[in-house]
Order: structure tokens, then sequence, then C-alpha cells
């Protein structure tokens, strides 16, 4: 039997996801992805490299926003689930508080130190092993170079003597009444000086003034930190992206002309930049059954860039509206935008998780072929 043929509006109409004033329609996926009964949907490298793109929007160090174009759901949120907890990173696990008069309670201070963002030489983290757990009933496991980063942090508060009478403001009173993240010194061992090479690969906070702990005269901060490797899977200190998401592409389809004032009304419900005014040209108004017959010049609305509508759904709520716009979602077009914390380079990241879905895929066809012999 031939395979059925699909015409265009059918596939089109796959890939929408309508959004409606109360309601969210054709949201549901088949029980086996891109596949419908009496189709050949049979898996061709060619067919998805035609299929599938990727668009690049935004490509700063720590910030970047991309399309990908031609894929599954369950795909594209594999990336997102990766990116948020399967990267591992390097963060403080363990701190030794040597001495401490601050305010700030032991435990709070640590909490806060666990949290501050790290960064290195990528492939001095790459070098890095993870800390074996230590087993029920075993003495605690040795730390190493290749195990273990230590950071170091003394300061003290003292009085400025050369402080103004009269002066009230604490960072010109007192030395050292605010400890920043760059109080922290790195404490190379063994092998780390040269997979962790100056100046720009030394282990130090991505933001140098995150604000630790305030301080008085006579108070004192000693302590050291051991950073470990570990996942955000374990603890969201590890994970490399302050977010990582994504969301579908918005449509708007104007189906019926907005006219006059109507076009204005309409463009102000969506945010900048994503509906224009133009004039209707002779052209528009001369073929019958456009609705334009007899509006030469008149002011209309155009969509300019859905890219940038965020589907508050408010032009929904207006009567004249009515009949005259659809809403909807491009279903297998995800918009990603990643933050990094700062290990990685934020375009860096997408291809580690790339790596990371590579290496699951192995595995279970690895074990797949052993459970076959």
């Amino acid at each position: 039997m031939a395979p059925i043929a699909v015409s265009p509006g059918e596939l089109d109409r796959r890939k929408r996801v309508g959004v409606n004033a109360e309601t969210v329609t054709n949201v549901t996926s088949t029980d086996f992805p891109g596949h419908y009964p009496g189709e050949d949907h049979a898996w061709d490298i060619k067919k998805f490299t035609d299929s599938f793109s990727i668009k690049l929007y935004k490509n700063d160090r720590y910030d970047s926003s991309f399309s990908l174009i031609g894929l599954d759901a369950s795909i594209a949120n594999a990336f997102r689930r990766i990116l948020l907890a399967e990267i591992p990173t390097l963060a403080i696990e363990h701190v030794f508080v040597h001495n401490n008069t601050s305010i700030v309670q032991d435990e709070v201070l640590a909490h806060r130190l666990g949290l501050v963002p790290l960064t290195g030489a990528v492939e001095g983290l790459k070098w890095i092993r993870y800390y074996p757990k230590q087993a029920e009933g075993e003495p605690a496991p040795g730390a190493a170079d290749y195990n273990t980063v230590v950071l170091k942090l003394h300061i003290e508060c003292t009085k400025n003597l050369d402080a103004g009478d009269g002066e009230d403001d604490p960072l010109k009173l007192y030395h050292n009444a605010h400890v920043y993240a760059h109080h922290m010194t790195w404490e190379p061992v063994g092998r780390q000086i040269t997979m962790f090479p100056e100046p720009d690969g030394v282990i130090r906070p991505v933001n140098p003034d995150i604000l630790l702990a305030k301080m008085r005269p006579g108070q004192v901060i000693d302590l050291e930190m051991h950073c470990v490797k570990g996942l955000g899977s374990d603890h969201a200190k590890f994970s490399p992206v302050c977010t990582a998401s994504y969301r579908l592409l918005p449509t708007i389809d104007i189906v019926k002309p907005i006219l006059g004032a109507d076009a204005k009304k309409f463009a102000r419900c969506f945010p900048k930049g994503v509906i224009g005014i133009e004039a209707v040209t002779e052209d528009e108004a001369g073929v019958k059954g456009s609705d334009y017959e007899g509006h030469v010049g008149e002011k209309k609305a155009v969509v300019v860039n859905s890219f940038r509508d965020t589907v508050s759904r408010e032009c929904l709520r207006h009567d004249e509206f009515v009949g005259k716009v659809k809403l909807g979602r491009v279903r297998d077009h995800f918009i990603f935008g990643v933050e990094s914390t700062g290990q990685y380079d934020s375009d860096t990241l997408f291809l580690e998780s790339v790596k990371v879905l590579k290496a699951k895929c192995t595995d279970l066809k690895r074990d797949l072929g052993n459970i076959m012999r």
C-alpha cells in the first residue's frame, strides 16, 4: 500500500498550537512523535538535515539566544535539562572555619560561599576528577590535586586612622569593612599550577564584587575552602547556568483586515515592534474579495515581527478583533535562552549539552547490544 500523501495545509496544521481566548488547542503529539498512521516516516538523515536548522540571535559571553527548528519537544527538553543539571562545574563544597568573629554565623557564611560562581580554565576543569563519595563505615577519602581545589580567605577589619573627622561612611572609616569575593585567594597544589595557568585560567570568582559579609574593627574571618567538581542534579550550586529555557515561536495571522483606529488599537495590544501600521495600496484594494476594496490609503495592521510577541492574548479580549486574528505557536520551533554563571561561555554550554546527550545515546546503544547477545 502506497504511503498517504499529505497536503501542505495539513502539515502546517500539525505544526501549529492554537492559542485561543480561554483554551490552548492541538497541544498533544502522537504516541511516536512525528509519526502518523499510513504515512512513511522512516528515518532519513537527508530528510532530517533538510528540515533541521539553527538560528543564532545573540551570542554574548554569558548570554546567548538561538532557535532549534525541526526538532521534537522531547529532544529540545533533553538539552534544557542537561544544561541545568548534567554539565559538571566547580563549586565550594567544604568550608573549614579557623576563626569567624563577624556577625555572620559559620553555617550562613559557608552557605553563601558555596553559592559563589567560580571560573577557571575549561581544560583544567575537564582534567579535575569527581571527589569520591565516602562509603558508610569507611574513612573519608583523601583530597588530591586532581579532585580538590583549595581557596583561602583571611581578612581582618581595622580602623582607618586617616579618616576625616565627622566621617560616617564605614568604607572610609574602616579597612576591610566589606568582605568581597575577590578577597578569596587560590592556593594551587601540584599539577594545578599548569592546568589552570595565569592570568585567565586561574581559579577565581566570576564576579569579584559579590558581598560576602560586613565587619567592624576587631572582627576577623579566617577560613579554608575546598572546591570539588559536581553536577547540578546534586546541588544547584553546581549548575552552570543562571537559567536555560525555551519557548515556542509565536504566530499571528490576521485573517480579516484591521483598519483605521482599530489598527492602532490592535498594535497596542502587542509588545513594541510586533505589529506595524501600513497604508492600503491600490493593488490590494483592486483584488476582489480582499476586503480592502474602497479602502485605498487607509491604515491597516500588519505583522512585522512575531518573534517579539509574548502571547499575552490581549487582542482576544476586544470584541472588534473577534474573528479577525488567530494566535498560535510553532510546535517544532524552539527559541532557547541560555545565561551562563561564568564557568563556560554561553555558546560553549550548548555544545557541551550535545556531547552529554551523544554520550547517553552511545551508552544506551551499547547496553541494547549487550541485551541482544
